[in-house]
Order: structure tokens, then C-alpha cells, then sequence
């Protein structure tokens, strides 16, 4: 099980490397079901690891010119307050039990488990609406404003980058062209995840030494991604790795309401 763990580490940053994203949503479940870590600090593990392996991506990106400093900064203000707030006064008092729907305990499990399905309808989906010549758009400050603070709630409760809901963002609100838009997304989201790590300091005992070993593993895999990327048709693995999320979120909501217990 521990082999198959830091397997999986590694394809966290493999399929940020491939797709410029979407490796962050495996982070929660791996660190759940293949560690053994509660749920509530592996969300916090989970914003260091993405928080970090995203900004090695970001770095790489903005080496090939393909980041843009003035709306990853602004965009991610709000967000980054947000995630930031979430994670200082509020993570602590989540309950590990949300809310209870016809008898089933809603838990943080499962509003995960729900957004790794969107996500992987979103990779699977893969609409061609792009267009790469559009100029960037203006007048949309208000809709940032309120993107930037929904993006900060899912990552701050969760733990997760957000990406697949960054892109689309980005490139139809501010009509940044897709390879910008992955670039500029991956820096978002490592602002937005760090600084969500930083407000958990205090909140949890962090084990340094598992948590830097699992992040090293993941930046390995991006750099592996980032080669093989070059080498392997990025929509058809798009495509497979949605498939691979949906099922991994089926599968999560099937024990989470069903099989514990």
C-alpha cells in the first residue's frame, strides 16, 4: 500500500506536467485512503504539496513566456484573502460531519468527491471554444472579484487548486489565450495554496519529513510530465485522466455514504 502511495505522489505531478493541471484534485484521496492521514490535515498537506509542485509548473511556464504577472496577481488577490481567512479562523471548526441528508453524513469526503467529478466532466468535455486571438477583456472586475472568492472557498476548504475552474475563467472572462491561461492558472494556484498552508500554521502538527519526502516525489513527476508532454497527445490523455478522476470520485462517494461505517 505505501508503494502504491508514493506512486501515486508521483502521478500527482506527472499529470500536472502533462495537463498543466488536475493532479491536484488526487492529492486529498491519496493522502486519506493510501496514508492513512485524517481528512482535515490532509487538506492542509494537500495545499503544500499542490502549492509547490504548481509553482515549480508556474516557474516553468513563465521561463516559455506563458505567464501573466498582472492578472495572476490580480485575479488572485481576492482569492488568496479568502483562502487565506477560510484556512486561519474557520478550518478548525469544521465538523468532521457537515451536514446530514436523508440520513447520510455529509462529509468533507464527499463535497471533495462531488468536486473531483465536476472537474473530470470538465476534462472530459474538453469544449473547443477557444479562440486564441481574443484581446483581453475589460469591465469584468465585479466577476473576477466573485470568481477570485469562489476559487478561494474550494481551495480553502478543501485543498484543492481549483485549476479546472481557473482555465475556463481565464480564458473566457479575460480572453488570455489556453497556453497563457495554463500558465497563469498554475501561479494563481500556487499563491492561493501556500498562503493556505501559512494560515494553517498552528492549527496542525505538521510531520515535516513525510510531508517534504510525498512533495519531492510530485515535483519529480512534474518534470517527468513535462518531458512526456512533448512525446504524448495531450487531449487523449486529457480525456483518460477525467475518466480516471470520475471514477475515483464515484468511487469515493460509493464508502464515504455507503460502505463506512
Amino acid at each position: 500500500m505505501e508503494t502504491l502511495a508514493y506512486f501515486a505522489s508521483a502521478l500527482i505531478g506527472i499529470a500536472l506536467g502533462l495537463i498543466g493541471g488536475g493532479g491536484s484534485i488526487l492529492t486529498v484521496p491519496v493522502m486519506v485512503y493510501l496514508f492513512g492521514v485524517n481528512p482535515l490535515l490532509a487538506t492542509s498537506y494537500s495545499l503544500f504539496i499542490v502549492g509547490t509542485t504548481s509553482l515549480v509548473g508556474a516557474y516553468q511556464n513563465y521561463r516559455n513566456n506563458s505567464v501573466n504577472i498582472k492578472t495572476a496577481l490580480l485575479f488572485g488577490l481576492s482569492s488568496i484573502i479568502t483562502v487565506f481567512v477560510i484556512r486561519k479562523f474557520f478550518i478548525s471548526l469544521i465538523p468532521p460531519a457537515l451536514f446530514s441528508v436523508s440520513g447520510f453524513q455529509v462529509t468533507t469526503m464527499v463535497l471533495f468527491a462531488l468536486l473531483m467529478i465536476a472537474a473530470a466532466f470538465s476534462m472530459i468535455s474538453d469544449k473547443k471554444t477557444i479562440n486564441q486571438d481574443l484581446p483581453i477583456r475589460s469591465g469584468n472586475t465585479l466577476k473576477l472579484l466573485l470568481y477570485g472568492i469562489g476559487i478561494g472557498v474550494v481551495t480553502g476548504l478543501l485543498g484543492a487548486g481549483g485549476g479546472f475552474l481557473l482555465i475556463p475563467t481565464l480564458v473566457i472572462l479575460l480572453g488570455l489565450p489556453m497556453k497563457e491561461a495554463v500558465g497563469t492558472s498554475l501561479m494563481i494556484i500556487a499563491f492561493n495554496s501556500l498562503v493556505g498552508f501559512v494560515g494553517d500554521l498552528g492549527h496542525f502538527q505538521i510531520n515535516w519529513p513525510f510531508l517534504l519526502e510525498v512533495t519531492a516525489i510530485a515535483i519529480a513527476g512534474v518534470f517527468l510530465g513535462i518531458f512526456l508532454s512533448k512525446k504524448i497527445d495531450g487531449g487523449k490523455l486529457k480525456k483518460g485522466f477525467g475518466w480516471f478522476v470520475l471514477i475515483m470520485g464515484g468511487y469515493i462517494v460509493l464508502k464515504e455514504l455507503f460502505l463506512k461505517g
